[in-house]
């Protein structure tokens, strides 16, 4: 726990110095969809979505490689509260430093991940709690609880700390900014960073020893994935919008990216830099 909480104080530095050099705040035009009207008359809300991208990346994970995935939403929302379904169909699957594909070669749908959450806001405070399902075919079946502060001020900085309850016991914060900027009528460019820590408690998070030749070391904890992205969204009709985007992805320690004789250090596979792109298309209800 001390290490953890190590790593959020050092997130929070990082980001507090990275604020204090950006830009002033500037407003995003508002858009009156179908969506926003619902909200307003006290009505449930929700969108669908699909993406397809050029490969699928988890928390610096490569889950894909050499073929284009295409991922699906829906998420549907009532007075805080939160449902939501997402799924990646992998066109071509290939093997990773992290994915062994249950069908090596050929297109699968090979995960379906459930969300249930509940969202409380007080004045520019937004705190969320939740629990998600990953129905995967490539691993174990998994679970984790979750929570999250957004706070809306310059940079919107979330921090949201992911718990597995299940297969792969280990916790997970993530401490991410963003930011839209109108450039052409309801066009907007949007930014963003994140920062990944990982910390494992079970005997499945063991790290590669070379006297062993085996997973026998110490529980794999280290500052894991970062990521920068930056992209468009594009109204093309009230409640239709069209965002391509781009993402680096990148590990942001030694431990993470470490190879102990062709190994991987960390069990769940090394991280790389990696370029996802694609576009996303979602309708809003």
């Amino acid at each position: 726990m001390k290490n953890l909480f190590l790593a959020t104080s050092m997130f929070a530095l990082m980001m507090t110095a990275f604020m204090t050099t950006a830009g002033a705040d500037e407003a995003t035009p508002a858009i009156d969809t179908p969506a926003v009207q619902a909200t307003r008359d006290n009505l449930a809300t929700g969108s669908v979505s699909a993406g397809v991208f050029n490969r699928y990346i988890f928390r610096g994970y490569e889950l894909s490689a050499h073929s284009a995935v295409i991922q699906p939403a829906v998420t549907v929302s009532y007075k805080g509260f939160s449902a939501s379904m997402w799924g990646n169909i992998d066109t071509d699957e290939h093997p990773t430093q992290s994915f062994v594909p249950d069908r090596e070669g050929q297109k699968s749908f090979n995960e379906t991940d459930l969300t249930l959450s509940y969202a409380y806001n007080i004045d520019k405070l937004a705190l969320t709690g939740g629990y998600v399902y990953y129905g995967t075919k490539y691993a174990n079946e998994t679970e984790e609880l979750f929570i999250s502060a957004t706070y809306d001020t310059l940079l919107k900085p979330t921090l949201a700390i992911y718990q597995d309850i299940n297969e792969y016991s280990g916790t997970y914060i993530n401490l991410s900014v963003s930011k839209s900027l109108p450039i052409c009528k309801e066009i907007s460019l949007d930014l963003g960073a994140s920062a990944g820590y990982f910390a494992g408690s079970s005997d499945y998070w063991k790290t590669y020893e070379r006297s062993t030749g085996a997973y026998t070391g110490k529980k794999y904890q280290a500052f894991h994935d970062g990521m920068v992205k930056a992209g468009l969204t594009i109204p093309v009709a009230g409640n239709i919008v069209i965002q391509p985007l781009i993402q680096y992805w990148f590990p942001l320690s030694g431990a993470a990216k470490r190879t102990v004789d062709d190994n991987s250090y960390n069990f769940n596979g090394k991280l790389d830099d990696t370029f996802v792109y694609g576009l996303n298309v979602t309708l809003s209800f």
